[in-house]
């Protein structure tokens, strides 16, 4: 059976993962991740070890370079074939899901629209001159789509008004919208922390990180003969660092910067997660390995 485990960052998804595929044989690990897609993004992504690569298959990881443009409707049809392969060859998919959107294309097998380089080219560069000009004119021409969405989600938005503008159709009449959870044959599992533990394990991990040598990653990237996309530059811990290499931010500040910029963000992705009325959620008192029995079982089925 395909099972997809959902949470924050930092609930511990990826070690659960490896310990289900230690479990059940066949098991095949399927990110879900709008940031691990970029090669050279390792550690800031929290991306599988090369040891776990080795000891379980993994798909969807280093599909291009950070400095290509990639988007749903790239990843969407990754996801949609190594999952099918596994499936063929006899195995469990198992989705690894930090970006929920990512999540939705796959579960959901998402209507996507079109893409239009030339109007997000125009609508980028507004956005560097009046960032809070984009929602308002979202919200005149797509309410809904603009109630969806944070008003500081820049990508987003240009990609909403992108495709209301190049479509001719509102952003939010693709598919059946994110409101809508049809039956679905894939079992989600959503790890649910209290919210101050998780805080506290963001920042260790944020540290981790550092110790790890984010800084000279973030370096040997932005130094790299291509410039980062869009996306990745505005990755979390990328960009902090990035503004303490070009002399922004001293580097104590750019580290305190990841760690709240990446709570608000596991605030974000546990508001969308839990939208879903079809996640079955467990709550972790302390390991996120608390959760392998019910997902052993979900694998087994």
């Amino acid at each position: 059976m395909t099972v997809a485990i959902v949470g924050a960052t930092a609930s511990g998804k990826s070690d659960l993962a490896m310990a289900a595929a230690a479990a059940v044989a066949g098991v095949e690990i399927v990110a879900a991740d709008a940031m691990q897609v970029y090669r050279g993004m390792d550690i800031g992504t929290a991306k599988p070890t090369s040891e776990d690569r080795r000891a379980v298959t993994h798909h969807c990881l280093d599909l291009v370079e950070p400095s290509a443009v990639f988007t749903l409707a790239d990843y969407q049809p990754a996801g949609l074939d190594a999952m099918a392969g596994i499936t063929a060859r006899g195995g469990s998919p198992l989705l690894v899901a930090g970006t929920g959107l990512y999540l939705a294309a796959v579960v959901d097998r998402l209507e996507l629209p079109g893409v239009w380089p030339e109007i997000r080219a125009d609508l980028e560069a507004q956005s560097a001159v009046e960032p809070g000009g984009l929602y308002k004119r979202l919200q005149s021409l797509d309410p809904a789509a603009a109630t969806r969405m944070e008003p500081t989600n820049i990508r987003r938005i240009v990609r909403a008004l992108e495709v209301c503008l190049g479509s001719g159709r509102p952003f939010s009449s693709f598919g059946p919208g994110m409101e809508s959870y049809p039956p679905s044959q894939i079992c989600q599992i959503g790890l649910r922390w209290n919210r101050a533990v998780l805080g506290s394990r963001i920042e260790a991990r944020v540290r981790r990180m550092m110790d790890a040598g984010l800084l000279a990653e973030v370096s040997r990237l932005a130094a790299g003969p291509e410039p980062l996309s869009r996306t990745a530059a505005q990755a979390l811990g990328y960009k902090e660092l990035i503004d303490h290499l070009a002399g922004r931010l001293t580097l104590p500040r750019a580290v305190e910067s990841v760690i709240i910029r990446t709570r608000q963000f596991a605030t974000r992705q546990d508001r969308w997660f839990r939208r879903d009325p079809r996640i079955r959620w467990i709550d972790i008192e302390t390991d996120a390995l608390e959760a392998l029995p019910a997902l052993v079982e979900a694998l087994r089925r």
